[in-house]
């Protein structure tokens, strides 16, 4: 069984995942004019919460703020969960253009990063509301 504080580096882990890929993402969907445009300020935020976050987790068992911190984020990413289980039932656009050519059935991306947000949301919960050894 993992200890309290090898949880919090696993969803330190899975939420740097988590940020890469809904980073990059959002940076495609941006160059293809799909998502919506929140300029350089938001790029230039989402790169520093890949980084800072992922820190700010992994140091969960270590104090009371950074346990907070992680019982909100996991909040915030279960309510981002939801918004994308709303976009896969009722997608805004058909479908959207893959690298390289193709495309995939905008329902289909938002259902499969649900999965992943919805994962990610498990592993925080599992770090911040772990009993304390």
């Amino acid at each position: 069984m993992a200890t309290r504080e090898k949880k919090f580096k696993q969803a330190a882990w899975t939420y740097f995942a988590y940020g890469v890929i809904y980073w990059l993402g959002g940076l495609y969907l941006a160059t293809r004019g799909i998502a919506i445009g929140r300029g350089a300020l938001w790029f230039v935020l989402g790169a520093i919460f890949i980084v800072v976050f992922p820190w700010l987790i992994s140091r969960g068992a270590r104090g009371t703020g950074y346990l907070w911190f992680t019982r909100v984020l996991t909040l915030l990413v279960a309510y981002r969960a939801f918004e994308v289980g709303r976009v896969a039932l009722a997608p805004k656009f058909r479908a959207v253009p893959l690298p390289g050519g193709g495309e995939i059935p905008m329902a289909l991306g938002a259902a499969i990063f649900f999965l992943i947000t919805l994962a990610t949301a498990a592993m925080l919960a599992r770090a911040a509301w772990a009993p304390r050894s």
